[in-house]
């Protein structure tokens, strides 16, 4: 904070402070010598508005206010850059706050560190705060029901991009990823040769097409995208390279999706959340993913 705001933001407690201060002193005063005093407001004819002071008693809680308000600007961060001299802080406050949260959890599912994923997803009372970590911090891009929008994956199919195994799914949550699709119009040629090649990725995942139109394609994806995405188009999880043979489609399966995706690339980032949630609620978030990916419908996904 420059010295102009510091200033500035002291000057304007202290008026108040004393601009209260006065407004007491000087409505505390009694006007004259007349008990029956009025303000002259007159309403019916015969209700008649005295000036009378407050109690005394009413004036005093007032002082007090004035004087607590003095101790407390004292004690805490108020004045400009003045810190206070008790030292807090909201940022020191909510490190401790977490800290004891942190331990909390952790004495509530002790050991959970030296237990499987997949066992832990078995868990109810694991499942259920799981749940709640999701919803607070993974349901903004992936939904409340963890399915997902266009560019955030579905998490409850059987189709990852990074992979769908314990510790992949955990590595995720840890320490994010970063998918990189780069812009390939000018490799791949005019927009003939892209549309020749979006076809042909629409073909793989079992779409009827053109096949005088995927023919060309299908050289220039195994000269140029296999490299990825594999020469069966099945993708590459370390790469995070997705599997364009199935009918899971993170940017689209129309043409003209797959063809931006050809022309202009895609940049999708998952943040990593190791020092946001902590070892504990990241695994508990993990197991709860893990839970709706291999439920009984896509048991065995990869």
């Amino acid at each position: 904070m420059s010295a102009f705001w510091n200033v500035f933001i002291v000057a304007i407690v202290a008026l108040n402070l004393l601009g209260c201060a006065w407004l007491l002193w000087w409505t505390a005063r009694r006007r004259g010598t007349d008990a029956k005093a009025t303000t002259g407001h007159v309403w019916d004819g015969d209700l008649t508005e005295y000036n009378k002071p407050l109690p005394r008693w009413w004036i005093n809680l007032f002082w007090l206010t004035i004087v607590f308000a003095i101790a407390y600007l004292a004690w805490f961060p108020g004045l400009g850059s003045f810190q206070g001299a008790g030292a807090w802080s909201s940022r020191a406050q909510h490190a401790a706050d977490s800290a004891a949260a942190e331990k909390q959890l952790a004495a509530a599912f002790a050991g959970l560190d030296a237990r499987p994923l997949a066992q832990v997803a078995t868990d109810p009372h694991a499942l259920a705060t799981g749940r709640r970590v999701f919803l607070d911090h993974c349901a903004m891009c992936h939904g409340s029901d963890a399915h997902g929008a266009r560019g955030f994956p579905n998490l409850t199919d059987a189709a990852w991009q990074w992979g769908g195994q314990e510790d992949q799914i955990l590595a995720s949550v840890l320490d994010g990823r970063q998918a990189q699709m780069p812009a390939l119009g000018n490799v791949v040629g005019d927009d003939t040769a892209i549309t020749a090649v979006a076809v042909y990725v629409q073909s793989l995942s079992g779409a009827e097409v053109s096949q005088a139109v995927a023919h060309p394609g299908k050289a220039t994806f195994e000269t140029i995208c296999a490299a990825c995405h594999g020469k069966d188009g099945t993708g590459n999880p370390t790469l995070g390279a997705p599997n364009l043979a199935d009918d899971a489609w993170l940017y689209g399966p129309r043409l003209d999706d797959i063809r931006s995706a050809i022309r202009e690339g895609h940049n999708g980032r998952m943040p990593a959340h190791r020092e946001l949630l902590g070892p504990t609620r990241a695994k508990l978030a993990a197991a709860y993913v893990y839970s709706l990916s291999h439920s009984a419908g896509t048991a065995g996904a990869p």
